[in-house]
C-alpha cells in the first residue's frame, strides 16, 4: 500500500542561487517557507524576485521499500526546477498547485534533492501583474509518495487518481466513481466503497472496471452551512488477492443552479450567497501557512456568518478546500489569469486551469470555475477573447457539473462581448471608494439586470480601506474605520436587498500583502480587509456583516479605538442581529432603539469621560469616549514617508487645493484645464518608466479608465498612490500644484 513521507524538516536555503548547488552560507529552514515573508509586506515594491535554492539529503534506505517513489510539491511559487544529485528531472510553471515527479530511477543510496524556485518576472507564467505580493518559496508541504508499480495515477496534473460525480435522484443518489490507474495488470480488480460520515458502508462493489456507479438509497444532501454532510468514496487496487494501493476522497451530494432572477439555489431552495474573498497570506509569514492558520481563517469567516468565499486569485491549499467542504461554504475557485493579458502565456492559463479542476473536482463546496480577474484592464483584444473561449470550453469539457464565471473590472462595459463568455458573471465595483459614491452601486446592477435579464450577475469585489484612523465626519478616501463602516452599511443595504444578485464577495476578508502599495500610512498592504492582516483586530465593518448574516446573538459597540472626541454631542453606532438595542452612558439609559437593518444610531452627550454600554437582550458590549478640546493627532492619517500630509496643505475657503477630489476639480472648466495640463504630464510620466518601457502600478497599466476610476481620491492622495508606480513628486512640485489649484474657485455648492 502507498505510504506518504513528509519532507518538511531540515532543508538548506540559498537565496539568489540558480544552480542545483547550495551556497556556503545556506540557511537552515523548515517548510513551509517563503523568502518574502518580510520584504513582501513592508512597501517600496522592492521585495526580492529571483531564484532561490532549497536542498535536502535523503537516504533511500530510510524510505519504505517500494517500486516507485514520487516527490510531491504542493506549492512552489512561481516556477521551479527539480534536481536529484545535480541532474535536472522536471520543470513546473504555476505557483499555487500540486505537482509530482517520479524520482525512482534517480535515487541512489543517498541523494540530494534540489528545488530551484523562481518568482522573477516571466511573460509566460501567471500572475505577473496584480495588486498582491507574489511570495517566492516552497510554501506548502513537500512529500515522498511511495507506491507499487501498479498504482492510482500520480502523473496527471497533480490529481488524486479518483473522480466522484454524484447525481441526486429523488430521495437517493447515483454516484459515479472513476479511477485512473498506472501500469494496471489484467488480473487487477478495484474494490469500491462508499461510507457515510460515521464510517458505515452504504454501497460497495468489486470489479475490474475503472468506472462504476453506486447508489445511495436515502441520501443526506450536502446543504451548505445548514448541513455540510460528507460521504467518503474509497477505491482499493487488488492484484492476485493482495491490496496494493488505495485512494479515498470525500464528496457531497447536492444540486445547485444559478437563476438570473432568484440568485443561487441549493438543493431546490434559494440560498443567498453573501460572503467574502480571501487571500491566503499572513503578516510576517507570507504564504507559508500552517493548518492552524487556515483553521483560524475559516473560524473567523464562519463567525461572520458568510455563506460563500471567493478564493482569490489562485488555487488555494487543499486543506482549506477541505475546510470549506466541512463547514459548508460555497466556493468560487479560480486561476491567476489577472490584470494583464499575456499573449505569450496562453498555455499557462490552460495548464493552471487543468490543475485547478483535476485537483479540486471532488470538492462539493466548489460551484464555479473562475476564468480570469480584471483581465480587460488594457482592453479586450482578439487574443484575449480567444483565450477566454478556450478556457470556458475546457472547463465545460472537463467538468459537466459546474458553471464558469469571471470577475470584470469596473470600467469594462456591460455591453462588451467578452462579458457574455462565461455562464455567469460578476463585477468588481468600488463606487464610493475609487470613484463615484456609494449610491451608485445598486442602480448599476439594476441597469445590468434590466439590459441582460437572462445573465446572472454578481459582485466579485467591493470594499474600501481602513486603518487605525478616526473621525466623526468620515469622507470617501480618508482611510478611517468610520468611513469603512459607513461604506459597508450602505453596500449591505443595497446589495443584500437585490435577490437577483447571485453572489456578493467583499474585498477582502483580511488585509493582505501588496508590497507596491503606499497608502493609508502603512505601506506594503492592501487594507480593505474586514480584519487586520495579523488576524488580531476585527474592524467595525466585520460586525456590520455579522449583524446581517450570523444567527449567533451578539451586540457590538462601534468606535472603541476612537475615544477622544471634540464635539459636544457625538454619534455612536451599534450593530446587532437582535431587534432592539439600549445604550447606557455612565449607567444612565439613552433609550431603546429598533432597526430593521441591524444598525442602531445614538446621539450621545460628550462630557468628560463616559463609559458606554450597549445592551441587546442578555448581550452587552462596552467602550469609552472622552471630551477633548482638539483632535487627537494619533487619529489623523499620516503617510509613511510622505512629502506632505493633508493638514500641511494651504486650502483657502472657496478655492481648490490638493485636498480636493479629482472628480470635483474636473467638474469645473478651469479644473479641467488644470488637470489637462498637470494630469497629462502625470499620465505621461506614469506611462513611461526610466527605461522607456510602459510602467504600471501594482500591475495596473495606467489608462483613461483607471484615471477616471481614481476620481474619488484627492489630488494629494493620488500623488501618494503614484508612489506605487515609482513616480515621486518633490515638496516644491506639490506646493506649486497647490498654488495653481488655489487660484481656481469652487462652485458654490462645492464649498466646504
Amino acid at each position: 500500500m502507498r505510504k506518504i513521507i513528509n519532507l518538511n524538516e531540515g532543508w538548506k536555503f540559498s537565496k539568489g542561487v540558480n544552480s542545483p548547488v547550495s551556497s556556503a552560507d545556506a540557511e537552515n529552514v523548515n517548510l513551509p517557507h517563503s523568502w518574502n515573508a518580510t520584504d513582501g509586506q513592508d512597501g517600496g515594491n522592492d521585495y526580492f524576485r529571483g531564484t532561490c535554492l532549497y536542498t535536502k539529503r535523503i537516504a533511500k534506505a530510510d524510505l519504505p521499500a517500494s517500486d516507485r517513489y514520487y516527490i510531491e510539491i504542493r506549492g512552489a511559487n512561481s516556477s521551479a526546477d527539480l534536481y536529484i544529485d545535480g541532474k535536472a528531472l522536471a520543470h513546473h510553471d504555476g505557483g499555487y498547485s500540486t505537482w509530482r515527479v517520479d524520482i525512482t530511477d534517480a535515487l541512489e543510496g543517498e541523494s540530494e534533492i534540489a528545488i530551484a524556485v523562481d518568482n522573477a518576472p516571466n511573460e509566460t507564467v501567471y500572475p505577473q501583474m496584480a495588486d498582491f505580493t507574489f511570495y517566492g518559496g516552497l510554501y506548502r508541504d513537500v512529500n515522498i509518495v511511495c507506491v507499487s508499480n501498479a498504482h492510482f495515477d500520480l502523473d496527471y496534473y497533480g490529481g488524486s487518481g479518483i473522480m466522484v460525480t454524484p447525481t441526486v435522484k429523488g430521495e437517493g443518489a447515483d454516484v459515479e466513481i472513476e479511477v485512473f490507474i498506472t501500469n494496471k495488470c489484467d488480473k487487477d480488480e478495484i474494490e469500491y466503497t462508499i461510507c457515510d460520515k460515521d464510517g458505515g458502508v452504504v454501497a460497495q462493489a468489486k470489479t475490474a472496471d475503472n468506472k462504476v456507479t453506486l447508489s445511495i438509497d436515502k441520501v443526506t444532501l450536502w446543504n451548505g452551512r445548514k448541513n455540510p454532510y460528507l460521504y467518503t468514496a474509497k477505491a482499493t487496487l487488488v492484484c492476485d488477492g493482495k491490496e496494493i494501493d488505495e485512494v479515498s476522497t470525500r464528496f457531497g451530494c447536492r444540486t445547485f443552479e444559478i437563476d438570473p432572477e432568484r440568485g443561487f439555489i441549493l438543493n431546490g431552495e434559494e440560498y443567498p450567497l453573501r460572503g467574502v474573498s480571501r487571500h491566503q497570506d499572513r503578516l510576517g509569514i507570507g504564504n507559508a501557512l500552517l493548518p492552524e492558520h487556515h483553521r483560524e481563517d475559516m473560524d473567523l469567516i464562519c463567525e461572520m456568518g458568510a455563506t460563500t468565499i471567493r478564493l482569490a486569485h489562485y488555487q488555494h491549499d487543499q486543506y482549506f478546500y477541505d475546510l470549506c467542504d466541512e463547514r459548508g461554504l460555497v466556493i468560487w475557485a479560480e486561476i491567476p489569469y489577472i490584470s494583464k493579458h499575456l499573449p505569450t502565456a496562453r498555455e499557462n492559463t490552460i495548464s493552471q486551469m487543468k490543475e485547478l479542476i483535476v485537483q479540486n473536482y471532488n470538492h462539493p463546496s466548489i460551484v464555479v470555475w473562475g476564468l480570469s480577474n480584471e483581465i480587460t484592464m488594457s482592453g479586450a483584444t482578439p487574443d484575449l477573447i480567444e483565450n477566454h473561449n478556450i478556457l470556458n470550453d475546457l472547463c465545460h469539457e472537463m467538468d459537466k457539473t459546474r458553471l464558469t464565471t469571471m470577475a470584470c473590472v469596473s470600467m469594462c462595459s456591460m455591453d462588451e462581448p467578452y462579458v457574455q463568455i462565461p455562464d455567469v458573471v460578476s463585477y468588481n465595483h468600488y463606487f464610493g471608494w475609487y470613484g463615484g459614491d456609494t449610491t451608485m452601486n445598486g442602480p448599476w446592477f439594476d441597469k445590468f439586470h434590466a439590459k441582460y435579464p437572462n445573465k446572472p450577475i454578481g459582485v466579485s469585489e467591493y470594499g474600501c480601506e481602513a486603518l487605525n484612523w478616526h473621525t466623526s465626519n468620515p469622507v470617501q478616501g480618508d482611510y478611517t474605520e468610520e468611513y469603512q463602516a459607513f461604506y459597508h452599511e450602505e453596500l449591505i443595504k443595497q446589495l443584500f436587498s437585490r435577490k437577483y444578485i447571485w453572489a456578493t464577495h467583499v474585498w477582502n476578508m483580511f488585509d493582505f500583502g501588496a508590497d507596491a502599495r503606499a497608502e493609508g500610512g502603512e505601506n506594503g498592504q492592501n487594507h480593505k480587509g474586514l480584519i487586520t492582516m495579523d488576524r488580531k483586530y476585527k474592524k467595525d465593518s466585520f460586525y456590520a456583516y455579522k449583524a446581517w448574516l450570523s444567527d449567533e446573538p451578539f451586540v457590538h459597540l462601534c468606535g472603541k479605538r476612537y475615544v477622544d472626541r471634540v464635539e459636544d454631542v457625538t454619534k455612536v453606532t451599534v450593530y446587532s442581529n437582535l431587534p432592539e438595542v439600549e445604550l447606557f452612558v455612565n449607567g444612565e439609559s439613552l433609550g431603546k432603539k429598533t432597526s430593521d437593518v441591524h444598525f442602531f444610531y445614538f446621539d450621545v452627550p460628550n462630557v468628560g469621560e463616559s463609559t458606554l454600554v450597549a445592551v441587546a437582550g442578555e448581550y452587552k458590549d462596552e467602550g469609552k469616549i472622552r471630551k477633548v478640546d482638539t483632535m487627537n493627532e494619533d487619529y489623523i492619517l499620516k503617510e509613511k514617508g510622505a512629502i506632505l500630509n493633508w493638514f500641511d496643505v494651504e486650502a483657502p475657503e472657496g478655492r481648490f487645493s490638493l485636498n480636493d477630489k479629482v472628480s470635483d476639480i474636473l467638474s469645473t472648466f478651469r479644473g479641467k484645464l488644470w488637470f489637462a495640463k498637470i494630469g497629462l504630464k502625470m499620465k505621461k510620466a506614469l506611462s513611461q518608466s526610466g527605461d522607456g518601457k510602459k510602467n504600471s502600478a501594482a500591475g495596473f497599466e495606467i489608462g483613461d479608465g483607471v484615471m477616471q476610476m481614481l476620481g474619488g481620491f484627492t489630488v494629494l492622495r493620488l500623488t501618494s498612490m503614484i508612489g506605487m508606480m515609482n513616480i515621486s513628486f518633490t515638496k516644491e512640485e506639490l506646493l506649486k500644484m497647490n498654488k495653481q489649484l488655489n487660484r481656481i474657485r469652487k462652485p458654490k455648492n462645492k464649498k466646504k
